[in-house]
């Protein structure tokens, strides 16, 4: 069964840069697409970021255009999301999803990671 575990969040000052990762284990990584999604509290999760199984076809969230980079490692069974010039209305608990339903839009079908906190302040 396919288990999502991500890491890298922490806290940094605004412009700077964070890369979280997205671990899979129990199934090969490479059948699914997977995304990236975040939540600030108070507020609705939202997506962030999505990547096809090829790597070929990618989306972002027009708050994150030109900032955000999602990328995969089929070897390592990873994804990626690198992050530059934060802002702190990027701060939230950040979560990877493999096959979910939409991309931009919440919805719980896929298999979730517990999250990792990103928090951006001065």
């Amino acid at each position: 069964q396919l288990q999502l575990v991500e890491s890298g969040g922490g806290l940094v000052q605004p412009g700077g840069s964070l890369r979280l990762s997205c671990a899979a284990s129990g199934a090969t990584s490479d059948f699914y697409v997977i995304a990236w999604f975040r939540q600030a509290p108070g507020k609705e999760r939202e997506g962030v970021s999505c990547i096809s199984r090829t790597s070929t076809t990618t989306y972002y969230a027009d708050s994150v255009k030109g900032r955000f980079t999602i990328s995969r490692d089929d070897a390592k069974n990873t994804v990626y999301l690198q992050m530059n010039s934060l802002k702190p209305e990027d701060t939230g608990v950040y979560y990877c999803v493999a096959d979910p339903l939409y991309c931009s839009d919440y919805d719980p079908q896929g298999v979730w990671g517990q999250g990792t906190q990103v928090t951006v302040s001065s």
